[in-house]
């Protein structure tokens, strides 16, 4: 039985193209291994959404093909977006790499684990207007590689958006939703497998099922995914700020199964980069926005991500951006400095910034952020909420650890439980009623009770 070896490096989008070939691969009769060092073939499921990302692929297939060099493994498989934007460099520039997977080939995975097969005969949809249609379906083997109790379930690929500093388009097509039908079905087979917290993911959530001519498609989604008796938790995953409608915050706000939670991503607040970045809005009409979230959904936590260095950003827009985080105070922030990627409308656009001055506003924002985190945490002592236990703690073994509503899996803080009743074996998965004791910049502590 051959073994098979996965590196799957990026977004929870491309962890689930990673899960479906690892399904794939095991239905076919292969051995999924966590060990590369038994592996007979090796993939490296590649980002190639930024410069960091690029890099740490390339680093991953070059460690990869050391071992086929020195006779660990005998073959390496690329996939991924890294391919989708540089396969004809890649081809070139590594040929030691036996087969090439674009984001549209994920169906293709057993046939570049076949040694006989020839991978020049390999079919390559070019990414465009249109033109990629894959999406897996509720009938497709997975193999997840998330903890037990949760799963990511992809309900749209691509994107349509005219974002001027990002290369998804080119790497994943335009967007496309699944049916609905699938994705509850998924749900269904996820939650009997004992799956308390399902998180749709897409590029743009909040666009779902628009392409199949449906309105209000994804608070549609949201109730009936409320209605599977075994799951927990319902979270949502990168919304667009223009599409976050009444309905959507109703969905949230009435099925109890709906975690309090928003993921939307702003990048900017003032309104010159905001034009630059050809999303549009300003900062008020984004403090509205805000406004008009927290008015739907009460106490719902929103999190969002921002980009400093970008093409023509000035001091000015900088601190009207620090003005803004302080003004709307936001449960969690993440900050990237701006990547200058060949192939976007920013790549060409003039003024860029100082690498040095787009990480000081970086480190900036984030201090500013850890100030406004602690003092919502700090506020929390005392306070009882139900969490979702997780098990021993990454910090230590010394503790247990959860997750509130409004803590997202590895992006956002946790739930440092350091006590438990005595005589009380808390399950992995299971929502218990916490006390909170302390609070750190990020995380909280506290007592199961």
């Amino acid at each position: 039985m051959k073994k098979v070896g996965f590196v799957s490096l990026g977004c929870p989008k491309n962890l689930v193209d990673s899960e479906v070939m690892m399904g794939q691969l095991a239905e076919a009769g292969y051995q999924i291994t966590n060990d590369a060092a038994e592996a007979d073939t090796l993939v490296v499921n590649t980002c190639g959404f930024i410069e960091s990302a690029k890099q740490e692929s390339i680093d991953a297939i070059l460690e990869a093909t050391r071992s086929k060099a020195d006779g660990t493994t005998s073959r390496v498989i690329v996939a991924g977006c890294l391919v989708e934007r540089y396969r004809d460099d890649l081809m070139k520039e590594l040929p030691e790499v036996d087969a090439f997977i674009g984001t549209s080939q994920v169906n293709e995975i057993l046939k570049a684990a076949d040694e006989t097969f020839d991978p020049k005969e390999l079919t390559v949809t070019p990414i465009g207007n249109k033109t990629s249609t894959y999406l897996y379906d509720e009938y497709t083997p997975r193999m997840r590689a998330t903890r037990s109790h949760t799963a990511f379930i992809k309900i749209a690929e691509g994107c349509d958006r005219p974002c001027a500093f990002c290369s998804i388009p080119s790497m994943r097509g335009s967007f496309r939703s699944r049916r609905f039908g699938s994705i509850i079905e998924e749900a269904r087979v996820l939650a009997a497998q004992g799956v308390k917290e399902v998180v749709l993911i897409a590029q743009d959530s909040s666009r779902y099922g628009e392409d199949l001519g449906e309105v209000d498609a994804l608070a549609a989604l949201i109730r009936a995914l409320g209605e599977i008796e075994e799951l927990e938790w319902v979270r949502v995953m990168y919304a667009y700020p223009t599409h976050i409608s009444d309905a959507f915050l109703a969905a949230i706000a009435e099925t109890p199964k709906a975690v309090k939670y928003l993921d939307m991503p702003l990048q900017h607040a003032s309104r010159n980069v905001l034009k630059l970045m050809k999303r549009g809005g300003t900062r008020e009409s984004l403090e509205k926005l805000i406004a008009r979230v927290r008015e739907k959904v009460p106490g719902i936590a929103i999190r969002t991500t921002f980009i400093t260095g970008f093409p023509g950003e000035t001091d000015e827009d900088f601190e009207e951006l620090m003005s803004f985080v302080r003004n709307c105070r936001f449960d969690n922030v993440g900050v990237f400095t701006y990547s200058d990627e060949e192939g976007t409308p920013a790549f060409d656009l003039p003024n860029k910034v100082d690498i040095k001055v787009a990480e000081k506003r970086r480190s900036l924002l984030m201090k500013e952020q850890a100030k406004i985190s602690r003092k919502m945490n700090k506020a929390r002592v005392g306070e009882i909420f139900p969490v979702l236990f997780e098990g021993l703690s990454q910090e230590s073994d010394l503790l247990f650890q959860g997750r509130l509503e409004g803590q997202a899996e590895e992006i956002d803080g946790y739930i440092l439980i350091n006590d438990i009743p005595e005589g009380l074996l808390p399950e992995v998965g299971s929502i218990y009623n916490v006390e909170i004791t302390d609070a750190l910049d990020y995380d909280l502590v506290g007592r199961i009770v």
